[in-house]
């Protein structure tokens, strides 16, 4: 994995959405996100692919085609997806360590063990790092 691919990325809500539905599927076309999507959104199938296009510009996603169809995945883990957001949560929503946000994912078994373990790491780089706002 390149050092570019190892940052912690900026997401918004809305790509953090269409993350969200392919780290459980994995692997899925525009239209079967949109699908997942839609009644919360309320996107136009169009807006879904527009953001999908633009994650793959920015390394979120990967696009390769299957007989004819375009498939999406992710190319960032779901705990690096969330490091920004726990970092923003820690420090001006809760106003907690990054350690006590981590423990209530933990407790509230939201993610595996395995993924607990690469929160932790990512943001014990980002504050080495002096990532900490």
């Amino acid at each position: 994995m390149s050092a570019k691919s190892k940052q912690h990325p900026d997401l918004s809500k809305a790509e953090y959405d269409i993350l969200r539905v392919l780290w459980k599927s994995k692997r899925l076309s525009v239209r079967e996100v949109h699908d997942q999507l839609q009644p919360v959104t309320k996107w136009a199938y169009s807006t879904t692919k527009t953001m999908m296009d633009r994650m793959v510009k920015k390394g979120l996603l990967l696009r390769e085609s299957f007989h004819g169809l375009f498939l999406y995945r992710p190319l960032i883990s779901r705990p690096a997806g969330l490091v920004k957001m726990v970092q923003f949560f820690a420090d001006r929503v809760l106003e907690m360590d990054y350690g006590s946000v981590v423990s209530l994912f933990a407790r509230s078994h939201a993610l595996s063990q395995e993924e607990i373990d690469e929160l932790e790491q990512f943001l014990e780089t980002e504050s080495k790092k002096g990532g900490k706002e």
